[in-house]
């Protein structure tokens, strides 16, 4: 029996493909960078969840978050970095050949 080629879906990266994460990810692939609180407002999560999410996406060096003060009011600030640019230009990729794949 021949052995199945490597299918696009194996190459997904999971991390970023979590709604949320994946959410977060469009968003500030569009953008050079943007306030935590858009980011919140934008993506409907809840500050925790957004938290949360955001540490796993710093991590894995797929985001950057850098934390100030802006008026004496605490301000965050979050961009992609060259690393999580990359990461979500191959997981777009792989996303379209995974619809390439299916059969018509």
């Amino acid at each position: 029996m021949a052995k199945p080629k490597h299918r696009a879906i194996t190459k997904i990266d999971k991390l970023i493909h979590e709604p949320a994460r994946l959410n977060i990810m469009a968003y500030l692939y569009v953008v050079e960078s943007a306030d935590f609180l858009f980011i919140m407002r934008q993506t409907d999560l809840t500050f925790g969840n957004l938290s949360s999410h955001l540490s796993k996406l710093e991590k894995a060096g797929y985001v950057s978050v850098k934390k100030g003060f802006v008026d004496r009011k605490p301000h965050t600030l979050l961009r992609l970095t060259a690393k999580g640019r990359a990461a979500f230009d191959e997981y777009r990729k792989n996303m379209k050949s995974v619809f390439k794949e299916l059969p018509s």
